[in-house]
């Protein structure tokens, strides 16, 4: 009889605790419907790892602008430049998975890992991925004095006059995992040239200090149309529309991709109706044809926008990319 008073006691314990977890789950689930269904009630935060007037930030701003209006609340940008990026991608990872602190970054998240012994953050565990935003090309550049027109004119000046120099915006900067994927696949010897930041290649591309760079569009593009600096080919995996006639350096070259982009991702936790309602109207911003056409395309940016998921596979995919050029050009991590 005692061992069955007991087992009884135990099955009303179990269930109460049972009922009582029920209970807590669909509370939980409730509050976060209501809670999606409202948001966002105060202000959101949008950190971009780096400093103001690049594509990166003209893009955030572009976006927390027509948030803004869909949301009926302010949603204020805040750069954070320093440490690679890593400066605003560890703040936003320890704010709440509330919706409320966003980071709007670049391939650099998927760059970093290989360059750093150490990240104060996971890219992958710390974030839930929102919306892959948009893309800045990148395109194999030379001085407009150059005899080079094409990348088999590039490959066989190289080698046939080893040294060439090209110019970064710093060690593990896109422009120089770029540069080092093509001296890899080439077997040519060309040297490398860092700049503080992206806004020293230009001139000293057109000052012939460098011979050339694979940089971004946006940057390159006004001196294209004075004719003072050659679009050799585009890095990525498919031609520009802001460069109709220029091929891919793929085109030449098979299997060479280079593709840099900027999305939106949220501390990890986030409540899914949360990143869908974000992802919804980012999505809708980003197929907007008047902000296409006055917004983005004439500072060089292409928009793109996707799910969660394919933003995420993006990352990934982009982590083992970097990682595999950065051995193959045996940089250390610092």
């Amino acid at each position: 009889m005692m061992g069955t008073n007991q087992n009884g006691v135990a099955m009303r314990v179990d269930r109460r605790m049972l009922a009582s977890v029920v209970v807590s789950i669909l509370f939980a689930f409730a509050a976060t419907k209501a809670w999606s269904q409202t948001y966002p009630v105060r202000p959101i935060r949008v950190t971009v790892p780096l400093p103001p007037g690049g594509s990166n930030d003209l893009l955030a701003r572009i976006i927390a602008e027509r948030l803004q209006l869909a949301f009926g609340q302010p949603v204020i940008v805040e750069n954070k430049p320093g440490g690679a990026g890593n400066i605003a991608t560890e703040f936003v990872a320890r704010q709440p998975a509330d919706g409320y602190s966003l980071l709007f970054t670049s391939s650099a998240h998927a760059v970093n890992p290989s360059f750093f012994v150490k990240l104060p953050y996971d890219p992958i565990k710390d974030f839930d991925p929102i919306i892959l935003a948009g893309a800045v090309p990148f395109v194999l550049t030379v001085n407009a004095s150059s005899p080079i027109h094409t990348v088999k004119e590039f490959i066989s000046h190289a080698k046939a006059k080893p040294g060439m120099t090209y110019g970064t915006a710093g060690i593990g900067a896109p422009h120089h995992l770029a540069a080092e994927l093509m001296k890899s696949m080439t077997n040519i010897d060309v040297l490398h040239i860092p700049y503080k930041g992206a806004s020293g290649i230009v001139p000293a591309l057109l000052s012939n200090e460098i011979s050339f760079t694979i940089g971004a569009i946006n940057s390159l593009l006004p001196h294209y149309k004075t004719g003072k600096l050659r679009a050799i080919a585009v890095a990525g995996s498919t031609r520009t529309a802001l460069l109709p006639d220029v091929p891919t350096i793929g085109d030449t070259l098979p299997g060479y991709v280079v593709e840099t982009w900027n999305g939106v991702l949220a501390p990890a936790g986030t409540p899914r109706p949360i990143i869908d309602r974000l992802n919804t109207e980012i999505n809708r911003i980003l197929a907007d044809p008047v902000v296409v056409k006055d917004r983005l395309m004439p500072v060089g940016i292409e928009p793109l926008g996707s799910t969660p998921e394919r933003f995420a596979e993006v990352i990934r995919v982009d982590i083992g990319r970097y990682a595999r050029i950065a051995k193959d050009a045996r940089i250390k991590p610092e």
